[in-house]
Order: structure tokens, then sequence, then C-alpha cells
């Protein structure tokens, strides 16, 4: 892959993100602003008052923790978070961003990932305390009192947070981002997506995830811009108020996964006063990006102003502080290769086969497809490794240089990413996941591919709740898929089943070993919101349809 035209400033890196922060203490412009649609209003925080209350909240957790303790936050999706993850921070603390539980099997997450942090000291917020009460006793933000206090200086390899994985294909861990990661990671960010003062950072993305917490609390702050956000399950429950949000701001940066575009097609305007034209850039990432819910959201919103060029696939993970690659200013494209070749790793044109979108190129950073320990040329598919000041120090208390540490060229220090990629024309081509790939008979299946077939199979079929895996038996190698029904679907068992069958046939050239049909909410998912496949394996790997 073409080499990087720029890299990361030795200057920016030595700035931490707290120093962006007490940089603009005086500023009385809105830095974070909450739109809290269950009681229709919006509460707001200057610079100045963000950093006043960064200093008490600091304060506060200084005279409770030791330099270096990690510090558990534990909110929902308010001014707290932001308070607490920057408390953290300025504190000398390492943060840990976490959610307040809302079920069973998220308070069972939570308590192994309290344990491997080690998080003896926990924040919340004032409206998630009774939650997180029942795990011990927490500090509540807006109870904090007292004298501020200056900020610990931060050095730059330092840990300023952990971000636990959503283990989607494994348990979760805590990639250590040190403080020279996040500055690195919003240094890209805003020279990727245009980000400076003047934007409003906007959207719904939840701050525990690495996603939310870089594009709505860390790049806002780094950039001098502004940050509007709601709670995710606002966006989930009315798309539409999303779309509101991002046409009543002026140069919006926006950021979700691939399923909120469908959402927000499927949802429809609502307004015929809708203006999306000062949308600038519409990040689409975290999950496969899917060439038909481009063109969707295109039909339905550029009436509305919405330009094409402002839909930006995207590919990055936690293990890199987020930011990876991303399309330019030229928006989304991507071509059509020949789906046997591609079975095969290679890329190949055809003008008959599978389209996938590129995610681009990346800034700042260096990425490579490499097998069997060497890089390949273009149009050879291989895993993606990433090498940059963004990529984390490891993960907490675990020695995995196996991922980390990996040598390529002679230059050490390569995050190993796990995912498939092949680069074509310049451009990153996300595949699939290496420990996902399903093998049947010497050929290879991308399982998100087999998803999409069968998520378009019939209206009965819920695009974004399906899962396709490999399973071995006695009967040898064959695959599985598992969808949920759609809300209120009403259709015979047996014909949607066959129509999956029929579509991933017609698809992939592939007959299933089964398909089952499970309601809403059956198949797993991890903690940002993606379906488990691990999970969805173990729970259904010897189901039949």
């Amino acid at each position: 892959m073409p080499r990087p035209s720029v890299t990361v400033p030795e200057e920016v890196l030595r700035a931490s993100i707290v120093d962006r922060l007490f940089a603009r203490e005086d500023d009385v412009r809105p830095l974070f602003t909450h739109q809290d649609h269950s009681r229709g209003v919006e509460h707001t925080l200057t610079w100045a008052e963000f950093a006043a209350r960064v200093r008490v909240v600091a304060g506060g957790l200084r005279r409770v923790a030791e330099p270096g303790e990690r510090i558990a936050i534990l909110a929902g999706q308010e001014l707290a978070y932001p308070l607490a993850f920057f408390g953290a921070l300025a504190a000398g603390l390492v943060a840990v961003p976490l959610m307040a539980p809302a079920n069973a099997a998220q308070a069972e997450r939570l308590t192994g990932v309290l344990a491997d942090s080690g998080a003896r000291v926990w924040l919340t917020s004032s409206a998630a305390a009774a939650k997180v009460r029942e795990f011990g006793d927490p500090l509540v933000v807006e109870e904090l009192t007292g004298p501020g206090t200056d900020p610990v200086p931060a050095m730059p390899e330092s840990p300023a947070y952990l971000q636990y994985t959503s283990g989607s294909t494994r348990e979760p861990a805590g990639a250590v981002i040190p403080h020279r990661a996040i500055v690195a990671a919003c240094w890209q960010g805003s020279r990727a997506y245009a980000v400076d003062e003047g934007t409003t950072c906007a959207g719904w993305i939840p701050f525990f995830h690495d996603m939310g917490l870089i594009q709505l609390l860390c790049l806002p702050v780094f950039a001098g811009a502004r940050s509007v956000f709601m709670a995710p399950a606002e966006f989930v429950h009315r798309p539409r108020r999303w779309l509101r949000q991002l046409a009543d701001h002026p140069a919006v940066f926006t950021a979700a996964p691939n399923f909120a575009y469908d959402l927000a097609a499927d949802a429809g305007h609502g307004d015929d006063d809708l203006d999306l034209s000062d949308v600038r850039v519409a990040l689409n990432g975290s999950e496969p990006v899917r060439p038909r819910t481009v063109e969707r959201f295109q039909e339905v919103f550029g009436p509305h102003g919405f330009r094409r060029e402002a839909h930006r696939p995207s590919y990055g993970l936690a293990e890199a502080t987020v930011y990876v690659a991303s399309a330019g200013p030229e928006g989304p494209r991507g071509a059509v290769f020949d789906r046997e070749a591609l079975a095969q790793g290679r890329a190949v044109e055809a003008a008959d086969g599978q389209e996938l979108v590129s995610v681009g190129r990346p800034v700042g950073q260096l990425v490579r497809i490499v097998r069997d320990g060497r890089e390949q040329p273009e149009g050879v598919a291989g895993e993606i490794w990433v090498h940059g000041p963004n990529v984390a120090t490891g993960y907490w208390g675990r020695g995995d240089t196996a991922t980390f540490g990996a040598k390529l060229d002679g230059l050490g220090g390569w995050l190993r990413t796990g995912d498939l990629g092949v680069v074509h024309r310049g451009d990153l081509y996300v595949t699939g996941r290496l420990k996902d790939l399903i093998v049947i008979d010497g050929r290879n299946f991308h399982p998100q591919d087999i998803e999409a077939a069968a998520g378009e199979a019939h209206p009965a079929v819920r695009r974004d709740r399906v899962a396709a895996f490999g399973v071995a038996d006695e009967s040898g190698e064959g695959a599985v898929v598992v969808a949920e029904w759609a809300r209120g679907a009403d259709a015979d068992s047996q014909e949607v089943t066959r129509a999956v069958l029929r579509a991933v046939s017609r698809e992939h050239d592939l007959t299933l070993r089964a398909v089952h049909l499970v309601p809403s909410g059956g198949l797993p998912r991890t903690s940002s919101g993606k379906v488990a496949r691990s999970a969805a394996k173990a729970r259904y790997g010897g189901a039949r349809g």
C-alpha cells in the first residue's frame, strides 16, 4: 500500500489531550451539548465551564486514588461522562470507559471487566448511581465538590485509558491507550475528515465504544470543535432524531455503523424542510459497509441536500485508537470482484461478481497486507497490519507480543489486526475476520458476505441480525446461518428458509448446512451491538433449520 504522504508531527505527540483542553479554558463557546430527548431538553457546557468542572473532578479523584490507578466510568450518555473521563486523565489516573449495566448479560460482562482492570474506584452519574451501587459504592460526578486542581502532566507513553474490546471474536481485553495514541488518532481524524474549530461533531455512538469516545469526546477537544450528542437508544427508537440533529447544526461531522444508515433510510426523512447540505462528513465504519446501503441512503436523502461525497466508508479498531483508513473527499468508491478469485485470495475485477466498498487509504500511519510474515503485493489478500503512533501498547495485564510486537521489513511494533484485506488500485478493502473465515472444500467464504445475502433474501429477515459461521462434523465442512425475525414480520418459516437458501446459493454457489430462524433478540451481541458470531456458533452451531 502506498506510504502515507504525511506523518503525525512530534509536537502533536508531546501535548496531551488534557493540555488541549486547558489551553482553551477561558473559551466561552459551547463545547459539549447533551440532547436529552426523554425530557425534551438540552444541556450545554462551555469550554470554560467544562474545564473548571474537570478541575473539581480531578481534585476529588486525587484525594481517593494514587497516580496510575484505574478508574472505572459507569455512566450513561450524559455530560457526567466526559467530565469523568477528562477528570480521570487530569488527575493522572487511567480511565476505564464502561457503561452502567442495563441487563443481566451486561452486568456479567461488567463484573469480568472490572476484575480484569483492577479498578477499585468507580465514577458514575446521579442518573446511573442506583444501577451501579449494586456492584459497590461509586463516586457520583455531580456530588464531587471542593477545590479544583491543576492537571497532572502526562508523559506521552504513559497509559491514558483502557479500551475494552467488544468481545465479538474472543473474551474482552483492555487495549492500553497511551496519551500519545489519543492525540495521534485525533490528529489523523482531523486531517482525514477536515475537523476544525468550526466543526460540529454530532451523533449518538456510545462513549464506552472506541468510535464514540474519539469522535464525540476527544476529537472535539483536540480540534477546538463542538460536540452534540444523544443516547444510542434515543436514536434506535426514533432514527429521525439523528437526521434532525444533523440538519440543525453547522459543518457536521458524524459517525455511525452501516446498520444506522439502513435504519435512517428505512425511517425516511419525515420532514419536507430537512436540509442535510451542511453534513460535511458522515463516517460509515465499525462494521462492513454495504454498497446497497450507500446507494439507498443517497436515494432517500440526496433530495434533501446530502452529498454523496460526504459519505466516508472507514476502517479502524480499538487497538489502533479507532482510526486506520478512510475514503477521501471523493466519497465512496468500490469495485466488482470475481467471486472465485476472491475466495482464493486474489482481487480480480469482473463484469459480474461481488461488489465491495473501499475503506480508502490511511493518514499518518503505515498499513500493509501480510501473509506468512511477508508483505503482499497489490491484488493479493492477507492480514491487515498497522504501524503508527496511534497503536495501543498492548492488552492490560497480558504479554501479547503476537498481536502488538510483529516485525516486518526490519521494523518492529506492528499491530496484527486479525482482519483480512486486500489493496486494489491503491485502496484498502476489508474482506473479513481471519478467525471467522469459513473454509469449505478448500474455498474461502467470508461470513459477512453470506450474512448480507441472507439478510436481503426475504423481508421477514432482519438485515442487521444475521450470523454465519462454519461447522464441521461427520458430514464434513459446512456453513450455518442464524437469522432473527424482523419485528412484526408475518411469514411462513419454510418460505423464509427457502428464500435464504436460494439467495446464498445464487450469490455464493454455497449450499448451507442449516438455516435457523430465531425470535427478535435471539442472537447474542457484543457490548457495541454487533452480532457475536463466536457466541452464536456456540449457541446454535448444531442447529437445523
